[in-house]
């Protein structure tokens, strides 16, 4: 089989396999449509880690390929292509992997769920999508799985559209990232202007030619088209990756259900943006102004996102707050042309995160699908597989030493400190205090869920809908089909940092995709005073991040675990601030009244006095109403008498005549 039909079929399978469960879903039935979907992807994997192998192994060098030419413009060529170097095989390879993982857990999460052959469509068709955004060798092709990820991610946040809320979850998360896509629908349209092409190899050939090229914008203000356009496609990123102020759509994205979270959080949605960026390192690097925005938003979402995740009582909000905050980490990296390590942290926080996200699902399960951790606890007894990966899950989260979010977290955080661009400190100081935070929180939906006292009943007679924290069955483990995916998730979630920190980070492993100019290279710095993966987990024994872990483990062990009248007690002492963390600062209020109420109004205005008043009632039922005017009237001449059909005639004929006689 050549690479070329490997690269093809990678894709292609899940694409197969989604259009089988989905228009065949009669034909396969249930046990059909999660067989051919698994298969598809599992064979995708396979051979994703394959291509990568031969990356890592085989010394294959970058490939770029045409599959299919469109057409071909004053040009401008339009096409299906793939380029795989290093960072695509490895993006290629952790998509298919959770992707793999999160099919085999649907079979159990979803058993009982009537669009259950639907579903498995879905994540299918979601799994193609983000394979042709992270395969993509042009712009346009990238644009196609940018926006494929958007509706099906749409499609599976309102999964359940009988819900109100889910709806209302599809609806905000389609929209925001509207806004977003049309910032990154500007910088492609920039690129396009100013490159005269689409293809990246063309583009970033020809980068440093527009380097000092303006555009004025605003009069008298004159911007560096390199600029604009990575901040244009920094804006798309933003509202993919949920980087603020454009993140409020990813918490309620917590509506679908739990195997989407988990693919959407892990591997799929919100890692497009962070991959797009770092893709697009050869623009980056030419615009220090763009790279410190970047820096910046990443930030302030880090740490706001953290201490918002800090109040909440559902247990996948809380992890979805955890990927926000994450998300901000490595969206500082990129600000500091830390890119390897941003896409380092991504891999292994698609493992953790994916595996958080699934070990939740198999607390909902147990608990009857509760996910309020106030009517969890002492589950530990009850489900030891769940409770030990979770306990893995939140290790690598806080970045434990030897853990895989270990090497990739403190190497942001050090390259963070090694910069010197403009708002760094700032940055600083925000990712090392997301460290405590992080590990605060994170302790607490250990302690809330898995240990203490039970803070639910067992009552079989309780009914088909038992209020809540009562349950008609004791909890038990999740079946195989879902600890499964747990274990081997949980394999990579300790091994993978050690394994591969040294070539991925600090032997250039990713050269061939990435562009670091040596005066930013942050990554470098911090490699001067690398010796080994066992010895930079020692040694980070004695640096700020572990210690300030440990605080936010003793906050939280005291909080939560020992003294659990404390959390009520802090509460009460201080309202005003736990309202403005369990109120997510009032950025959805703020978009309600300034955005969303106006547009509602300006809506009904024109649904009053244009499709019903103008439209309906003048255009519509207005010329239905002539009609019937004119009708009734020239009916009144149909009388039945013959004399007047007569005379009528006559006096036309006399008309016509005195007409021919006038114009002679």
């Amino acid at each position: 089989m050549s690479l070329k039909t490997i690269l093809v079929l990678v894709p292609l399978l899940p694409l197969v396999a989604a259009a089988v469960a989905g228009l065949l879903r009669n034909q396969v039935g249930r046990a059909g449509s999660h067989w051919v979907t698994i298969l598809g992807v599992a064979v995708s994997f396979f051979l994703s880690a394959y291509v990568l192998y031969l990356q890592v192994f085989d010394n294959l060098g970058t490939v770029n390929i045409t599959v299919y030419t469109w057409m071909v413009s004053d040009g401008i060529r339009f096409e299906v292509g793939f380029l795989v170097d290093h960072l695509t095989a490895l993006m290629m390879t952790v998509v298919s992997f959770v992707s793999f993982m999160v099919h085999i857990y649907t079979i159990g999460y979803m058993a009982d769920d009537p669009g259950y052959q639907r579903f498995f469509s879905y994540i299918a068709l979601f799994t193609f999508s983000m394979l042709m955004l992270v395969m993509s060798n042009n712009f346009l092709q990238l644009f196609f799985g940018w926006e494929a990820v958007g509706l099906v991610s749409y499609l599976l946040i309102g999964f359940w559209f009988k819900r109100e809320s889910a709806i209302y979850a599809g609806l905000k998360a389609f929209l925001v990232n509207r806004i977003g896509d049309f910032g990154f629908l500007l910088g492609i349209a920039a690129i396009l202007y100013c490159f005269g092409t689409l293809d990246y190899a063309e583009t970033f050939a020809r980068a440093d030619g527009i380097a000092g090229r303006t555009v004025t914008i605003i009069p008298g203000l004159e911007w560096h088209w390199i600029t604009v356009i990575c901040v244009c496609l920094f804006i798309g990123a933003m509202g993919k990756s949920a980087q603020a102020p454009l993140h409020v759509w990813l918490p309620d994205s917590m509506e679908g259900p739990t195997p989407i979270s988990a693919l959407i959080h892990a591997a799929t949605m919100v890692t497009a943006g962070i991959f797009m960026v770092a893709r697009m390192s050869p623009l980056f690097e030419l615009s220090d102004a763009a790279l410190s925005f970047v820096m910046l938003i990443g930030a302030v979402t880090a740490i706001s996102m953290g201490l918002v995740g800090v109040v909440q009582n559902d247990i996948k909000r809380v992890i979805a707050y955890s990927t926000l905050s994450q998300l901000g980490y490595m969206t500082v990296a990129l600000g500091v042309s830390a890119y390897s390590a941003a896409i380092f942290h991504l891999a292994t926080h698609a493992f953790f995160k994916a595996l958080l996200f699934l070990a939740a699902g198999s607390v909902i399960i147990a608990l009857h699908h509760q996910q309020d951790m106030r009517f969890m606890g002492g589950l530990r007894k009850q489900m030891p597989v769940t409770w030990i990966t979770a306990w893995i899950g939140t290790l690598a989260l806080i970045g434990f030493p030897f853990m895989a979010g270990f090497y990739s977290k403190d190497t942001i955080i050090e390259a963070v400190h090694a910069s010197t661009r403009f708002g760094s400190s700032f940055a600083y100081w925000a990712v090392l205090l997301g460290v405590i935070v992080t590990s605060f929180y994170s302790f607490r939906l250990l302690y809330m869920t898995f240990h203490g006292k039970p803070r639910y009943t067992v009552d079989v007679g309780a009914g088909d809908h038992p209020p809540d924290g009562v349950l008609q069955h004791a909890p038990k483990e999740s079946p195989l089909v879902v600890t499964v995916p747990l274990v081997l998730l949980a394999i990579p979630s300790v091994v993978i940092g050690y394994l591969t920190v040294q070539p991925i980070l600090f032997e250039n492993w990713m050269a061939d995709s990435l562009r670091v100019l040596p005066q930013n290279d942050t990554v470098a710095a911090v490699g001067e005073h690398f010796h080994g993966a066992g010895a930079m987990a020692l040694h980070a024994l004695q640096t700020a991040p572990f210690w300030l872990m440990i605080g936010g483990f003793v906050l939280a062990t005291v909080i939560y675990l020992l003294r659990p009248t404390l959390a009520d007690q802090l509460q009460q002492r201080m309202p005003r601030l736990h309202r403005l963390l369990a109120n997510k600062f009032y950025v959805d209020e703020f978009y309600q009244k300034a955005f969303v109420a106006r547009t509602v109004r300006i809506g009904n205005n024109l649904w009053n006095r244009v499709d019903d008043g103008l439209i309906d009632g003048w255009l519509v039922n207005g010329s239905a109403r002539l009609v019937g005017n004119i009708s009734a009237r020239v009916r009144l001449w149909q009388s039945g008498y013959l004399f007047q059909y007569a005379f009528a005639m006559i006096v036309g004929l006399i008309a016509i005549l005195a007409i021919w006689v006038a114009l002679a």
